[in-house]
């Protein structure tokens, strides 16, 4: 009986000292939810597909049409497509559209800003979609897109990878591409010859607006709760002069910091920045991807990441100053 009795203190002990040291848990414990426990309040960019002037209108049309009348068969493949939405496609007054794109949404009762004079002419041929990383949404859902419209209609779309939005613009300009992706407000540096470009590039018009881009300030350090947190911190910003660079320098000095000098800045796109949360070799990165982002969502399941608001003040004084942007929420639960 005592061996019984003895056996059974040292169980009881051994399931209270393991109790205390958190027993079979991972020991991340609720900070596992990270960002997904709270709303994220931002500012957004628009993702939009655009053409080079010489693609035919009715392949243009056909890209379009296709995407939009099958919105719930795409949505199956990627979530983006949930996305998918007339009014916002039919949007931009920026920058030109493309006849083949205007002549659908006319069909659908939206009528566009403006139609590119002279675009749609050229002759048909296979298609090269550029998109961006691999870990991008651009690529994820581009490639979805030229599958769906490769298997469907007559006209062949492959999608390829690339630098992102200012490299897409360069290389339908040079005619490596005929379709892009690309930022709404870096469409309209390169179509106006500001800021990422030295002259116009103006031999495209617009397919169409997709979805909504978030700029995700993504941190695995739960002390960083505001932009303001991140002075004097190391922070990936994008590579020097791309969109996502130009999105951190207009948040960043709308908190007063400055982007070569109040923080450590590191020039890496979203896999490398992943990686180096992950390794813990910076303390923050600037994400400009629709939500959820494949990078973000992979870092997510290594360990607990956090979203960093903007708040209404700050957001309200980008807005003014930056008008391309808007105000958005990525919702608990995103990752």
């Amino acid at each position: 009986m005592k061996k019984i009795l003895s056996l059974l203190l040292a169980v009881m002990m051994m399931v209270t000292v393991l109790a205390a040291c958190g027993g079979g848990n991972s020991g991340s414990g609720d900070a596992g939810n990270g960002a997904a426990a709270v709303d994220t309040n931002t500012v957004a960019v628009g993702a939009v597909v655009i053409a080079r002037d010489d693609v035919p209108e009715d392949d243009i049309y056909a890209f379009v049409s296709t995407i939009f009348e099958n919105k719930d068969a795409i949505t199956e493949q990627h979530a983006k497509g949930g996305e998918l939405d007339l009014d916002f496609a039919s949007s931009v007054t920026s920058v030109p559209y493309h006849p083949g794109a205007a002549k659908y949404f006319a069909e659908k009762g939206k009528d566009v800003a403006s139609v590119k004079d002279g675009a749609g002419t050229g002759s048909s041929k296979a298609l090269t979609f550029g998109t961006g990383g691999e870990s991008g949404t651009y690529y994820g859902f581009g490639g979805v897109l030229s599958s769906y419209v490769s298997n469907n209609t007559g006209v062949s779309v492959t999608a390829v990878t690339s630098g992102g939005s200012k490299a897409n613009i360069e290389d339908l300009a040079a005619g490596d591409v005929q379709l892009a992706f690309v930022q709404s407000d870096v469409m309209s540096y390169g179509y106006n010859g500001e800021r990422l470009f030295d002259s116009k590039v103006d031999n495209f018009s617009v397919v169409a607006a997709l979805y909504m881009e978030q700029v995700q300030i993504v941190t695995t350090n739960p002390d960083i709760k505001s932009v303001a947190d991140l002075a004097g911190k190391s922070v990936s910003i994008g590579d020097r002069g791309s969109g996502v660079w130009f999105n951190a320098v207009d948040v960043l000095g709308a908190y007063g910091i400055d982007p070569d000098t109040g923080i450590s800045p590191v020039y890496q796109g979203f896999s490398d920045s992943a990686d180096s949360l992950k390794d813990g070799k910076i303390d923050a990165a600037f994400v400009v991807a629709g939500a959820p982002t494949t990078a973000i969502v992979d870092l997510a399941t290594a360990k607990p990441v956090y979203l960093v608001s903007l708040d209404e003040e700050h957001t309200s004084n980008l807005l003014a100053a930056s008008p391309y942007y808007s105000a958005y929420t990525i919702p608990a639960g995103t990752y």
